[in-house]
């Protein structure tokens, strides 16, 4: 009887790693459903859609995006980093939810390095600053100069505290010595009609968000954040060129996996990618939106994302900024 039990054993120790070796082989078997943290049409589930339609169509893949938004992506992010790691639930993941809010929130439900896994990096994009085309504001510095005559007296708006547009205003003002009156928003619809109706003088988002109202000649860019300057927006000039040296505040997105899910499994998702991402038309709706086209391996995401939580923990505590 022991010798049977042995045996029994045996064969179920050999048989599970013959399994686990099948699923990955012959993944995907089943529809694969990726997470975008955020509500249908803004940039992020734009940059999901994109990628996901692409990944379907030269795989033969069935790539369901799921749009799961609150908590500033902490709920869609959470609800990925606790999935089964088999491949079958990911996450487009950007900078405000896994670099900024680790540092923003004092009780996140998720540690973005230990939970999840990078997969690849799909595009980024600078964060611009705008005003209505009616400003007499034309140059950030003509805004320094107005903020330093009178402190407090312009008015900077933005999507959401701790955001990416948020830290990079916050970055611009520190850099520049100046004090600006801070309007949150809780989405950017509002903001714009403030914008270009003059009931602020300035906002802060990525590219995206303004680059329809800037080719509508209804705002005026007046500098990114990029260290280079944006081919969709070629004659704004960035901090860096106006001598704030190295100044640098862009949002980047892309796909992980739960912790644990096989390396197989995170290449075969890594190559689809990057193969999307060589395709004319995807590069083409990616930079017509104003981002820059990415890519890479996923130890170059796992670097970049290492990178960003200590820096970005440093200007959230400069910024005083806190949620929860």
């Amino acid at each position: 009887m022991q010798a049977l039990c042995a045996v029994a054993l045996g064969v179920a120790a050999f048989a599970a790693p013959l399994q686990s070796s099948f699923a990955q082989d012959n993944y995907p078997a089943k529809p694969i459903r990726l997470i975008v943290p955020f509500p249908p049409g803004g940039g992020t589930d734009m940059i999901a859609r994109a990628v996901a339609q692409k990944m379907s169509d030269q795989n033969k893949w069935n790539i369901v995006v799921d749009n799961r938004p609150g908590a500033g992506g902490n709920l869609g992010v959470d609800a990925a980093a606790k999935a089964s790691p088999d491949g079958y639930t990911l996450v487009m993941g950007q900078t405000s939810n896994l670099a900024i809010n680790p540092s923003l929130y004092a009780k996140l439900p998720y540690d973005p390095i230990k939970d999840l896994v990078p997969v690849a990096l799909v595009s980024s994009a600078p964060i611009v600053m705008a005003t209505g085309v009616s400003s007499k504001y034309k140059t950030f510095p003509e805004v320094v100069a107005a903020s330093k005559n009178k402190p407090d007296a312009l008015t900077l708006g933005y999507s959401g505290n701790g955001t990416v547009a948020h830290l990079a205003g916050e970055q611009a003002e520190n850099a520049a010595g100046i004090k600006l009156r801070h309007v949150p928003y809780k989405g950017a619809a509002q903001a714009m009609t403030d914008l270009m109706g003059g009931n602020i003088d300035l906002y802060m988002s990525a590219i995206p968000t303004l680059l329809g109202h800037v080719r509508n000649g209804k705002l005026r860019p007046v500098v990114v954040t990029s260290l280079k300057r944006s081919p969709q927006l070629p004659d704004t000039p960035t901090l860096a060129e106006l001598g704030y040296k190295d100044f640098e505040a862009i949002s980047w997105y892309g796909v992980l996996a739960p912790a644990g899910t096989p390396a197989p499994i995170v290449d075969k998702l890594n190559k689809a990618i990057n193969d999307a991402l060589t395709q004319p038309d995807v590069v083409e709706k990616l930079r017509s939106e104003g981002g820059d086209v990415l890519g890479g391996t996923s130890q170059k995401f796992s670097q970049l994302l290492r990178a960003e939580v200590p820096r970005w923990s440093k200007i959230v505590k400069d910024s005083g900024a806190t949620l929860d």
